[in-house]
């Protein structure tokens, strides 16, 4: 009886866990380029209360008899599938259809990417114009360089095409390629990138390293759509039915805890 109520309390805490997802999925289904995440599960160790063995007629018995011991959680695995495009008439919001993920300078220096094209075009010291996000992050084109542009660039007639090629009007008022290109990059497992906050992602082992879709022709590249950002993948209506089994599932563990604790106490209670 006693193992039951620590199996049971795996499963209240396991379930803790998963609602936490659930909320956090709940909390952020305007977050733009968010991902929505699902809990994985797996069990505990079992306990061998009989082993395989013979019976009374040297027979070979053909199970044994184990009790497992609980559940934890595995993992919490992000779903990068495509969020829906919404129409921003923003010229420098983007959104990014295939596999891409944008790339920004951090404070620390190091790379990050996202999926979140919220992007400004903002003053810098030398009086020209850099493509930063919301937060002030330097956004890299397909160089790993950071985004600068002169003085002489009217933000409102910059135009982006659909393979991320910065362009501006000539003498003709013909859009024109500069020369400089927004980066997308994709990863081999990008369900183990490691979130860093702010929409942001950072490399890890799991992941791989980024892959540049400018310099790399093994995969698809990814379209730019100036005007737009990708939504959250959250759907809700999926969210709230997780949330009621998951809710189902951590009443049942505290009644197994319940029911554990009264058949301990009628124990306690017998006489001889």
């Amino acid at each position: 009886m006693v193992r039951s109520l620590w199996s049971a309390a795996t499963g209240m805490i396991a379930q803790q866990t998963n609602v936490d997802t659930i909320a956090n999925n709940l909390a952020n289904v305007n977050t733009t380029g968010y991902k929505t995440q699902a809990n994985q599960f797996k069990s505990l160790l079992y306990q061998n209360l009989q082993t395989k063995t013979t019976s009374g007629n040297n027979e070979t018995k053909p199970t044994g008899a184990q009790v497992g011991l609980g559940v934890r959680n595995a993992a919490i695995t992000s779903i990068f599938k495509q969020g829906n495009l919404l129409e921003t008439t923003n010229d420098t919001d983007f959104a990014i259809e295939g596999e891409g993920f944008f790339a920004v300078r951090g404070e620390d220096g190091e790379t990050y990417y996202t999926r979140n094209g919220n992007f400004v075009w903002a003053i810098n010291s030398g009086g020209g114009i850099t493509l930063t996000n919301s937060d002030g992050l330097k956004v890299l084109d397909s160089r790993g360089r950071t985004i600068e542009l002169g003085a002489n660039y009217i933000t409102n007639r910059i135009t982006v095409a659909s393979d991320g090629e910065i362009c501006y009007p000539n003498a003709n008022g013909n859009p024109t390629p500069i020369g400089v290109r927004i980066g997308a990059f994709q990863f081999n497992n990008p369900t183990g990138l490691t979130k860093e906050g702010d929409s942001l992602y950072a490399v890890s082992d799991a992941s791989g390293p980024a892959i540049n879709e400018a310099t790399n022709n093994q995969v698809v590249r990814s379209r730019f759509l100036q005007g737009y950002l990708e939504s959250s993948n959250v759907q809700v209506a999926d969210e709230m039915v997780n949330l009621i089994v998951a809710q189902r599932a951590y009443e049942l563990n505290s009644k197994a805890i319940t029911a554990s604790d009264q058949m301990m106490q009628q124990a306690n209670q017998l006489r001889s």
